[in-house]
């Protein structure tokens, strides 16, 4: 037996598995959530399977115990609801990764933005929105972090006032996002530490900071009460989780735990396996101590 196959096969003997089938007809070997142990809150981002029929996917997650996604905007919301599925990770507001709270010249644009999306989210009923620092562009990193002070402090009260925590994301400059601002624990806990909010906090991605800065463990149980989310990915490539990587999740999830935790956390690797659902279904099981 192929050793990808045995792990699969193991992990999902270690939680239980039954067999269902899709809207489509085709038949899926799938976790029994009752044997979850669930001291996690299982996520996973919707752009890893764009491939799959955004209702087939989450049926997917129906049947992997999965109770939430990341990533997701309005007009995946009503089909997210109708197969109970949570919005762990909202998007939709603002310019992406490349342009944001850095760049003084897009603060009117994106304090509109955000005062639009904040109130739509929270009657949504969800409480995570994402947000990004933009690229440096010759910036200085102090002068970006005074001019992202001085734009989300315009819209923190208003995040305060309907329950919705931004979230900015932790990226990777060295491979995957060259340039991008916020790419250390550092810069971003002293942005959040002169916001002084409970609704601003990081989105800590694994991958990406163990490219950075690594010391992952430490660093959460260090600073995780600045880290309001996190990511997976497996290093090198952002690929499974699984040996076939550095990161040893299992020992990260029980860090995680062990701070009192209580949010989410999304996969975010890219499957190379033929069989996707296979390969989310692993990172879940590896994830779920």
């Amino acid at each position: 037996m192929k050793r990808r196959n045995f792990i699969t096969s193991a992990a999902a003997a270690s939680v239980g598995v039954m067999a269902c089938k899709t809207a489509s007809g085709a038949e899926i070997t799938t976790i029994n959530e009752t044997e979850l142990k669930n001291n996690i809150n299982h996520s996973a981002c919707r752009w890893c399977y764009n491939d799959i029929p955004f209702e087939e996917l989450l049926q997917h997650f129906n049947t992997l115990g999965i109770k939430a996604i990341d990533l997701v905007g309005p007009e995946e919301w009503p089909l997210m609801k109708k197969y109970n599925i949570h919005a762990s990770m909202c998007w939709g507001a603002g310019k992406g990764i490349l342009e944001g709270w850095n760049d003084p010249k897009l603060h009117e644009e994106l304090i509109a933005d955000y005062k639009q999306m904040i109130p739509r989210v929270a009657e949504a009923g969800y409480t995570n929105l994402i947000c990004f620092s933009g690229n440096r562009n010759g910036m200085n990193d102090l002068v970006g972090l005074h001019n992202c002070v001085e734009g989300l402090k315009q819209i923190v009260p208003l995040a305060e006032e309907h329950g919705v925590v931004l979230q900015m994301e932790l990226l990777n400059s060295k491979v995957d996002h060259k340039d991008y601002m916020c790419d250390n624990s550092l810069w971003g806990i002293e942005l959040c530490r002169r916001l002084g909010s409970d609704n601003f906090k990081l989105l800590y991605d694994i991958y990406h900071m163990q490219i950075m800065e690594g010391d992952v463990i430490r660093n959460i149980q260090e600073y995780h009460q600045y880290y309001g989310h996190y990511h997976t990915g497996g290093n090198p490539g952002r690929h499974e989780i699984d040996e076939t990587q550095e990161l040893y999740y299992p020992a990260i999830m029980k860090a995680i735990i062990e701070t009192g935790f209580k949010g989410h956390v999304a996969q975010e690797f890219i499957p190379t396996w033929e069989d996707k659902i296979a390969a989310l279904k692993q990172g879940i099981t590896i994830c779920d101590v």
